[in-house]
């Protein structure tokens, strides 16, 4: 059992038992993964999902590289490759796609005002691309809110609402512009929803082959060298200077190395935060297993972002587009593992005693009271 403290107080806890991976990074929330099946020599998982009461499951396909195990979201289906090709390639014009109700509903939303300083939709979509780009940024972004909600009654608690820093701590802006989402940083993010759509293009084709994984193992799609910017899709504490500090969803990373260490980390640049002690501009330390994290929830929230598109299009000044129906992947989904709850909460009460008898093995040694 491994059990991991954020600076905000927060407990992640991941174990391995009996074949079962479970994650739990909140009081009844996180993960129970099992091996599922195995197609063309490759394993996948199903992972099913318990956050206060609601289940969901999702397929993962196991990446072992350099002697280490990876686990990359693999979609349940996919849309016919004409409509990946469509969500790619720009509008005969730009469409206009306000934040009201006619068309992304934000406005008044509690979220969307408190990050209003940090994220601003495009005016006009040139593509879908740009789109699907803006609903993945604000999906990050709500899923951040409510899990600060969900920590504290008061969202703001711990976070400067201050137009100048979202969460310094202390109250206190150490930076006197405005922290945004900067033109550059977004297209950035554009550019990783045209290769994701390309490559979901491809796959649906069955046009990717299964080649040979070499000597070191087949590369999650965290260390592709062809992709390196990141949403970070929840708190993480990194390691900039020798000091530890926080990044938290909706916040944007540049992959930087592309070998890992010993400690299977690399190295990243800040590309936008909300917060300072992690500010833009600065190098972190991450680990490889927290870059396929993002890289996965990434990949689900676009393939949210594309049942939404489809379900858009022809509407509100949406261009149609073509045939948006589905086919079932060659790995259908699991159904949800309902034990996931009880095996999440016993891991919890686990962790629980675990740090107890750690407290008083310490306060027994040299020195101790005990």
């Amino acid at each position: 059992m491994q059990i991991q403290h954020n600076l905000r107080g927060g407990r992640t806890v991941v174990s391995e038992h009996n074949g079962a991976r479970i994650v739990t990074a909140g009081r009844g929330n996180g993960y129970v993964q099992h091996a599922y099946v195995t197609r063309g020599g490759r394993s996948y998982y199903s992972r099913t999902y318990y956050d206060h009461g609601a289940y969901r499951v999702g397929i993962y396909r196991g990446y072992n590289y350099g002697g280490h195990q990876y686990y990359g979201y693999y979609p349940g289906s996919w849309y016919h490759p004409g409509f990946y090709g469509w969500a790619y390639q720009p509008w005969g014009s730009p469409v206009s796609w306000g934040i009201g109700m006619g068309g992304w509903g934000w406005g008044g939303s509690p979220w969307y005002g408190f990050y209003g300083g940090y994220f601003s939709p495009y005016p006009v979509y040139a593509s879908p691309a740009f789109w699907l780009t803006d609903y993945v940024i604000a999906a990050n972004l709500q899923n951040a809110y409510a899990s600060q909600s969900a920590a504290n009654s008061d969202p703001g608690a711990g976070y400067d609402q201050g137009p100048s820093n979202y969460g310094d701590g202390g109250g206190q802006a150490a930076n006197s512009a405005p922290v945004t989402l900067t033109p550059e940083v977004k297209q950035a993010i554009a550019e990783e929803v045209k290769a994701q759509l390309a490559a979901d293009q491809q796959q649906s084709s069955g046009g990717q082959a299964q080649a040979p994984a070499p000597a070191n193992g087949e590369v999650p799609p965290a260390l592709d060298p062809a992709r390196r910017t990141f949403v970070v899709d929840d708190s993480i504490t990194v390691v900039s200077d020798g000091q530890e500090c926080e990044l938290t969803g909706g916040d944007v990373i540049t992959r930087l190395t592309d070998t890992p260490d010993a400690d299977q980390n690399v190295t990243a640049s800040v590309s936008a935060s909300k917060r300072t002690d992690c500010g833009a501009g600065k190098q972190v330390t991450v680990s490889v297993e927290d870059l396929q994290e993002m890289h996965n929830h990434f990949e689900e929230q676009l393939n949210n972002g594309m049942k939404a598109l489809a379900e858009k299009q022809g509407t509100g000044g949406l261009p149609k587009a073509p045939d948006t129906a589905t086919t079932t992947s060659d790995v259908p989904p699991p159904p949800p593992d309902t034990n996931a709850a009880k095996d999440l909460t016993d891991q919890q009460a686990a962790a629980d005693q675990a740090e107890t008898q750690a407290k008083q093995q310490t306060a027994g040694g040299p020195g101790g009271g005990l």
